[in-house]
């Protein structure tokens, strides 16, 4: 059994192919069940999220990623979440790896996200916005710029200095990048709008969005949280990761639903139909088009396989 910490994680997923990876397991006969999902109490703060999330390709692999995310870590100057991922053989059952799960997360989210972006965003998209300052952020800068020509990255968040931190490690990387106070002038000009965020109200409006932009929306994962405003969704091309997880999880889908700005039949299509043609994808250079991801097991599955097989050699 190999034990990779968050180093040798991040190593051993290079963006490329591990857009690749998910790509496949998405076209691939992987079993997921439902995750579980438990409210965890925290004395004093907001309540803090125990994630329990199994997939398996039978015969193959199987594994299970354990997350806790806890929105009051800003406060200790910790990262929202932790977790590990337990990779066994799915023919004996034999266990072959612990991956550090938070990187394996926030890699395999970013990821996923690009996947889509390959989808649905203007080939010739040139400018990103990211609203958010965690550890995604940089994530879904380098993994959108695989995808698409990304020549400008500008950085929003609530904390200006922290925004300022993330433009800064994306120019060490080599990103044209800078930090912007203005959120609506930044959404105005930007060809693609990533948020990941714990928002509970709306950050992106609709009325901000210009022809042919692609919303990538990977925070707000509870039904309670919300990056975008119904005029959003309204304006939007609608695609989520899976229809099982955005329609009882992500709040950018459920609240727009429950209100009726939303129907279930509006969705356009979820990824796996998306990168198969049956959905269809963007239809012109001027349509708005909207990604919902909440996180499917079978991303976490292919990300920790790609690693397993990069560091044994089996790939």
């Amino acid at each position: 059994m190999i034990v990779l910490d968050e180093q040798q994680t991040r190593s051993a997923l290079p963006w490329a192919e591990l857009i690749d990876a998910i790509e496949a397991m998405f076209r691939s006969t992987c079993v997921m069940p439902v995750r579980h999902h438990h409210d965890m109490e925290v004395p004093g703060e907001e309540n803090a999220t125990l994630l329990l999330m199994p997939a398996w390709l039978p015969g193959q692999y199987a594994g299970i990623k354990t997350v806790s995310v806890f929105p009051g870590n800003v406060r200790r100057s910790l990262p929202a979440i932790f977790g590990s991922y337990l990779l066994s053989s799915a023919a004996t059952g034999q266990m072959l790896a612990v991956i550090e799960g938070g990187e394996l997360t926030a890699r395999r989210t970013a990821a996923t996200s690009a996947l889509a972006s390959r989808c649905l965003s203007r080939a010739n998209s040139e400018e990103m916005l990211v609203c958010g300052t965690g550890r995604l952020s940089l994530n879904l800068m380098q993994a959108h710029g695989i995808v698409r020509p990304i020549r400008r990255y500008h950085v929003w968040g609530r904390n200006s200095e922290a925004a300022e931190k993330v433009a800064e490690e994306a120019r060490a990387l080599g990103l044209r990048a800078e930090a912007v106070s203005n959120i609506e002038a930044a959404v105005k000009t930007a060809d693609i709008i990533s948020c990941a965020t714990l928002s509970s109200e709306p950050l992106i409006r609709g009325e901000w969005l210009k022809p042919g932009a692609h919303l990538d929306l990977v925070g707000a994962f509870k039904p309670s949280m919300r990056e975008s405003d119904d005029d959003a969704v309204r304006r939007s091309a609608v695609y989520v990761d899976t229809r099982a997880g955005a329609l009882s999880e992500g709040g950018d889908i459920v609240q727009p639903l429950k209100s009726g700005v939303l129907k279930a039949d509006d969705i356009r299509g979820e990824l796996a139909e998306l990168i198969s043609g049956s959905s269809g994808g963007r239809k012109d250079d001027k349509e708005i088009t909207l990604f919902k991801s909440v996180g499917a097991a079978l991303e976490d599955l292919a990300a920790a396989i790609l690693a397993y097989e990069m560091v044994t050699g089996r790939k």
